[in-house]
């Protein structure tokens, strides 16, 4: 099988109601599709990153009431998880594709990256594409343009990332729903790999 790229059907999953239909809609429709994605993009990531990378479909395993508003593919470096790990994750809500680098709540990484980001602000800054976005909230589907911070703002995400315990970090590219690219599977592919090399310096600044 051949990843062929993401349809308007992928993304209406998400307007499925109540928690059941949605899940049957989301493991039918979109999981298939994040788990080849998963498996084409480990060798790429496993030699971009100098180890090998494991890819990790969410289950959504916890939720109980709330259906998800979101579901992404996860590649990290440890075969039983991602969550406590620097990690990179192509997912989608409703409205858009999300190709990013997280270092999420659970992760004792954060300290690391905190103290990367404080000191080398004014290079984060000139480094990362200006189209790219951030956010301190993997479930809030909206963000800030990293062409709109400051190197304050840098040092200030990354003192709530040191001192809040909840506090988690994203960074990379979304891609809205009606864009051509999502429907070619070899072009979005090419696409994902590009943002992942220019994520790479904040990933290996997490260790």
């Amino acid at each position: 099988m051949t990843f062929t790229g993401f349809t308007n059907q992928d993304f209406d999953v998400f307007k499925v109601p109540r928690l059941e239909p949605r899940m049957e809609a989301l493991i039918h429709t979109l999981r298939p599709k994040l788990e080849e994605l998963g498996g084409t993009l480990s060798p790429y990531l496993s030699a971009l990153c100098g180890e090998e990378i494991f890819p990790h479909v969410a289950k959504h395993a916890r939720r109980t009431i709330n259906p998800p508003n979101d579901s992404w593919v996860a590649w990290g470096s440890s075969r039983r998880g991602y969550k406590a790990l620097p990690h990179f994750q192509v997912g989608m809500f409703a409205s858009h594709l999300f190709i990013i680098f997280a270092v999420i709540y659970e992760s004792p990484n954060k300290l690391i990256l905190a103290k990367y980001l404080d000191k080398h602000a004014s290079a984060v800054k000139k480094n990362i594409p200006g189209e790219f976005y951030w956010s301190m909230d993997h479930m809030d589907p909206g963000g800030r343009l990293h062409q709109d911070l400051s190197t304050e703002d840098f040092k200030k995400m990354a003192e709530k990332l040191a001192s809040v315990k909840k506090s988690e970090i994203l960074c990379g590219l979304r891609i809205e729903r009606d864009d051509p690219i999502l429907k070619d599977g070899d072009k979005l592919t090419a696409k994902v790999e590009e943002t992942f090399e220019k994520l790479l310096p904040l990933y290996k600044a997490s260790f």
